[in-house]
């Protein structure tokens, strides 16, 4: 008998606990349990990772094209991944083998045939390009690279290029891992703005009813009502061409934050209109609460839970402007380094059938959209952690 009741009276234990959770703990252990949000969480945090610490965890500098020589031109070479079977057929720690520029006199094109004879082993935290971590830390230490003895702006220095490199001879992983940095701060500087633009209009616009809420809602209804893409590509020219890459993103992530808010703005309209009715929000206005104190005490701590899953579900999108925008050769042109522009590469047929690795940064755009949208519908349900 004491055997069975163990169970059952741990079991009682952890449901009163649960009742007598706060609120965020509950939405913590509801997240938890949501194993793609998991996941999900662990790839955003990984790709701000990368975007903080670009410099140290990229191998090569993404914009210098120093491993040129005459005798090769290093252009276009196709992706390598590093071996662990060496020639002899014995199994040792990662290696790449020196590639050998040749062209063949009948088609021209040029190969890269491996040189068998010679390998360099690949190790971590080696010298290369030097940099500046946060713009003022100095350092010329990365993450790996190939060992090879020589300089890193020798000509001839062993390399490995994950994803191959472009046309200019520079190393698409790096460029990638570069453009992490753009791609996801606009997403998280454009859901701040519209954060706050639909907070402000929406509260407003579900507390007070009569004119103001209909001026707001006939706004909503026409930003809403224009087709988004046009509208983007009219603003997107109106940037001028000199401006620097740091005005020119600042501008994108306005123009974006500027044209995605009317959604969110309606659900918190639809979550005040409720909460302005609940017994809590009319005592306060029985006892002559200022309105400013009602809706920063009472009414928008309600909305906290569902703004941050609607806001982390609205990232995405964001990321899919700026990416779309600089395909289109409308957002952010070189040298600034995102994945709209290095995807701007892949516009000719001609590159995607010679140089189809070029297409190699839609794959982060796709994983990184997957996995805010997997942890966004994992807030969204921690959000409301009674229900099940």
């Amino acid at each position: 008998m004491a055997t069975a009741s163990g169970p059952v009276l741990f079991q009682e234990e952890r449901v009163q606990s649960t009742y007598d959770a706060s609120q965020w703990r509950l939405m913590r252990i509801s997240f938890a349990r949501h194993k793609l949000a998991v996941v999900g969480a662990v790839v955003v945090v990984l790709g701000y990772f990368i975007a903080l610490f670009a410099e140290f965890v990229a191998p090569y500098d993404p914009g210098a094209i120093t491993f040129v020589s005459p005798a090769r031109s290093n252009q276009l070479i196709p992706p390598k991944l590093p071996r662990i079977v060496h020639p002899d057929g014995g199994l040792r720690w990662f290696f790449v083998h020196p590639l050998v520029e040749m062209r063949d006199q009948e088609t021209l094109m040029v190969t890269y045939p491996e040189d068998t004879s010679v390998s360099y082993p690949i190790r971590l935290f080696v010298r290369g390009a030097p940099y500046k971590l946060f713009g003022f830390i100095r350092s010329d230490i990365h993450l790996w690279g190939v060992a090879d003895g020589r300089a890193y702006d020798d000509p001839e220095k062993v390399r490995l290029h994950l994803f191959g490199t472009d046309q200019k001879s520079r190393d698409v992983f790096s460029r990638i891992l570069h453009g992490t940095r753009i791609s996801l701060s606009i997403g998280l500087l454009g859901v701040a703005m519209q954060f706050v633009l639909a907070i402000v209009f929406g509260t407003i616009s579900g507390y007070f009813s009569g004119p103001l809420d209909n001026a707001i809602q006939r706004l909503i209804e026409v930003l809403t009502s224009v087709p988004t893409l046009p509208l983007w590509m009219v603003l997107s020219i109106s940037i001028p061409q000199s401006w620097p890459v740091i005005r020119v993103f600042f501008a994108i992530t306005i123009i974006l934050s500027l044209l995605s808010w009317p959604g969110l703005a309606r659900q918190v309209r639809g979550k005040v209109l409720s909460l302005r009715e609940t017994e809590y929000v009319v005592s306060a206005r029985l006892d002559n609460a200022p309105t400013s104190r009602i809706m920063f005490i009472h009414l928008i701590p309600g909305l906290m839970s569902h703004l941050i899953a609607s806001l982390t579900l609205a990232i995405p999108g964001t990321i899919l402007g700026e990416t779309s925008l600089s395909f289109l050769g409308l957002g952010l042109h070189e040298p600034a380094i995102s994945w709209g522009v290095l995807l701007q590469d892949a516009q000719q047929l001609r590159t995607i059938l010679f140089a189809p690795w070029l297409m190699i940064p839609v794959i982060p755009v796709i994983l990184f959209i997957l996995a805010f949208n997997f942890v966004g519908d994992g807030l969204r349900d921690a959000a409301d952690p009674y229900k099940s």
